[in-house]
């Protein structure tokens, strides 16, 4: 008889135990405090991020370290996964698919964004910077403020500015030394009615295309020639389809690296922390090299390629400014005074100081 009510005490005692056990689990105790920064990141997520160069260009390098830090600093919880030569989206597509959620990162050529604000025709005005210490001068200051607070209305939110360069001009036609020199040639270029009115400054056609039909148009001669970054040129192999190119420096390819300020303001702080911290050293990281992976890349060309390269003198260089310069008046009432100004500020400054 002791023994059955041992074993009966038992039993119920496990019973007791069983069901505390599991009402305990479902409904956790008011103590208990969810604390999402204490407990960090549990599960992989995994973010996109689309662009249309070459891996072995200034931005297709820049998106693999910003990927390689995030998998880092997120010990690997935070996936970047980069789409690069237009294979997800084209530049075209591209800022509509990060409205519609489709992607998280897109870093688009400045050139492009005129079509969201008329802020951004500033950064395509001829030589608007004389080098890379102008270019940081602009972008890092109230420019750059600016230009990404036009954003705000398209509930996008700007990351950074990552630099190519400074772009070049090839043609078929033959040299281009002189403004006169590309009288009645059509060129390939990006999506800006700046650009286009430079070029019919120069009395030559400006057709406005995607970037990764360039080759295409070359090859097929249905433009003569272009206008573009010694990395984009070399790494497109855009000089296989040219005979001569011009470095002119004559205007700035840099890149706005967005996200949708919707999404970005539903992720946690502590992804918001790490994708920050990745953007500002990969942002660094990028501006250290891009100068000199152009250079290095110039120094490939003529190494490997019979293409003909003139490079302007100074007094060439003021030439081009002078007969571009007119753009200047004609886009102030659509860019506004203000930026106009401080451009003209930072040409004062480096020009002189370059001695040009």
């Amino acid at each position: 008889m002791k023994s059955l009510l041992a074993f009966l005490s038992m039993l119920v005692f496990g019973i007791a135990t069983a069901l505390y056990i599991g009402f305990h689990d479902n409904f956790p105790s008011r103590d208990r405090i969810y604390d999402d920064e204490q407990e960090g990141l549990k599960e992989l997520v995994v973010f996109k991020f689309s662009h249309v160069v070459a891996e072995n260009t200034p931005k297709g390098l820049a998106a693999k370290k910003f990927a390689q830090l995030v998998n880092e600093k997120s010990d690997g919880k935070i996936k970047i996964e980069v789409f690069p030569n237009g294979s997800l989206y084209s530049d075209i597509e591209e800022i509509k698919a990060l409205k519609e959620g489709d992607v998280q990162f897109i870093a688009p050529s400045t050139s492009k964004l005129g079509m969201l604000s008329p802020d951004w025709f500033v950064l395509d005005l001829p030589y608007a910077f004389a080098d890379y210490d102008a270019v940081r001068e602009g972008l890092h200051g109230k420019i750059g403020e600016q230009l990404f607070a036009s954003l705000e209305k398209d509930r996008i939110k700007g990351l950074a500015y990552w630099t190519n360069g400074f772009k070049q001009i090839t043609s078929n036609k033959g040299p281009v030394k002189n403004p006169d020199d590309l009288k009645g040639q059509t060129l390939r270029i990006m999506q800006s009615d700046v650009i286009e009115d430079q070029f019919k400054l120069l009395q030559a056609k400006g057709r406005q295309d995607s970037f990764n039909s360039t080759f295409q148009l070359l090859e097929s001669k249905k433009v003569d020639g272009e206008e573009n970054t010694i990395s984009n040129i070399y790494s497109k192999k855009f000089y296989n389809v040219q005979n001569y190119m011009t470095i002119s420096n004559h205007g700035y390819l840099g890149y706005a690296v967005m996200t949708d300020q919707t999404w970005w303001n539903s992720l946690p702080k502590e992804t918001k922390r790490i994708l920050s911290e990745a953007m500002k050293e990969t942002t660094e990281w990028n501006e250290k090299h891009a100068a000199e992976m152009n250079k290095d890349q110039l120094q490939q060309i003529r190494k490997h390629s019979p293409i003909l390269i003139h490079e302007l003198t100074d007094e060439e260089r003021k030439a081009w400014m002078k007969r571009l310069d007119p753009v200047y008046d004609q886009y102030k009432p659509i860019i506004g005074e203000h930026l106009i100004q401080q451009v003209r500020d930072l040409q004062k400054k480096h020009f002189t100081s370059n001695g040009q």
